[in-house]
Order: structure tokens, then C-alpha cells, then sequence
């Protein structure tokens, strides 16, 4: 029982760090997207 106990915990550990990590790289991918579409607005496109 121990044992099923401590690779439940180790699980919710890594996926507590998997959760971390996504919220770093979607804020990363955020403040690209926001870079890059200041960068893009200076084209126009005719009408």
C-alpha cells in the first residue's frame, strides 16, 4: 500500500511540474504573439 501511495505522490508531483511548465511556455508563446503582431502591424493591406 506504501508503494501505491508514493508513486500516487510522485505522480502528482510530476504532474504538478508539467502544470508549471505549460503556463511558463504559454505565457513565453503570449509575449511572442504580442511581439510579433506589433511587428506585422506596420504592413497595410489595400482595400
Amino acid at each position: 500500500m506504501t508503494g501505491s501511495i508514493t508513486g500516487i505522490d510522485q505522480m502528482t508531483q510530476q504532474n504538478s511540474a508539467l502544470v508549471g511548465e505549460s503556463v511558463a511556455a504559454a505565457a513565453s508563446l503570449r509575449d511572442q504573439a504580442a511581439r510579433l503582431s506589433k511587428m506585422v502591424s506596420v504592413f497595410q493591406l489595400s482595400a
